[in-house]
């Protein structure tokens, strides 16, 4: 059997009573599990309490889908506000359509406020999440393929994927057995790759005080703009004659440079701990022995006369 192509899926989710379920929410819910188990783990190694990352969580997420959608829409005005369209759309999330680039933006305010409320750093805490971040990207790009919204310019190569000549991404005035770059698959493995990386350097240096976080900046928006240099997504808003993903996957990179450069120099000593000063745990104090228990509740021997 000969590998020709990737197929694309035929079905976006299933029903289950009345509800309906979307494979999208389904692998962007399964990616956010597995970075706040990593990002728990990987904290609590560092000193923190357990079940510190779930106070945090529960402001990032929220603030962090709000962002993806709001910077999706935003460059992509053509596919919402047009006439006759249906602007409640705006809000089906789960139809497809959350960026990163806005994620990662109001999600970090989640986060930060999430820290602050917690005594944590807001470095330490982005330096844990960082491989965990690579590794949930990498899952939610399954929902792409699944929404089949995700692909590059065509190609002969063996891996070409099939796109649905009836999909509304479609690109029109092509032929129907057209195969494209997978782009969802491209940056899955890159993304996993990049994970891989940070994991492997600690081992060998400690990427502490903002440097995993500049580790990641630099592997993803490097990646991204790679890809986005042959996406093919012609709603996307351009910024002098540049798209604006493209734009922003660059000002990402250099910014996760500055980022390691600046913390390197400014931060040669090591991290002792994340908790801000003077937002250490009380450590509990130890339980009385029976034996101290009872020296302490029985009423001193009275010497005999």
């Amino acid at each position: 059997m000969i590998f020709t192509a990737i197929p694309s899926p035929d079905l976006t989710g299933f029903e289950l009573g009345p509800f309906t379920i979307r494979f999208y929410a389904l692998f962007i819910l399964a990616g956010i599990v597995i970075a706040t188990w990593l990002t728990s783990h990987r904290l609590t190694r560092r000193g923190a309490e357990r079940g510190v990352v779930l106070d945090i969580v529960l402001w990032a997420v929220p603030l962090g889908i709000v962002g993806g959608r709001l910077y999706h829409v935003v460059t992509h005005p053509t596919d919402y506000f047009y006439p006759g369209a249906d602007l409640w759309k705006v809000l089906y999330v789960w139809e497809g359509g959350l960026a990163i680039f806005g994620a990662i933006l109001l999600g970090s305010v989640g986060a930060y406020i999430g820290c602050r409320r917690a005594g944590i750093r807001f470095l330490s805490f982005a330096d844990a999440l960082a491989p965990g971040i690579l590794i949930a990207q990498a899952i939610g790009r399954l929902g792409n393929y699944f929404n089949q919204e995700l692909f590059g310019t065509p190609t002969t190569l063996p891996w070409g994927l099939q796109i649905d000549p009836s999909s509304p991404a479609f690109p029109p005035g092509l032929p129907a057995d057209t195969l494209f770059h997978p782009l969802f698959l491209y940056e899955m493995l890159w993304n996993l790759t990049g994970a891989a990386v940070i994991l492997l350097i600690e081992r060998r240096v400690p990427l502490r005080w903002g440097k995993a976080l500049g580790a990641y900046l630099i592997i993803y928006g490097t990646g991204r703009a790679w890809f986005e240099s042959f996406r093919l997504d012609p709603t996307e808003l351009l910024v002098f004659g540049v798209k604006i993903n493209l734009l922003t996957a660059a000002l990402v990179a250099v910014a996760g440079l500055v980022l390691v450069i600046m913390q390197t120099r400014r931060h040669p000593e090591p991290e002792t701990s994340p908790y801000l000063p003077g937002r250490e745990p009380v450590a509990a104090a130890p339980a009385a022995t029976p034996a101290s228990s009872r020296a302490q509740q029985s009423p001193p021997e009275r010497s005999a006369p």
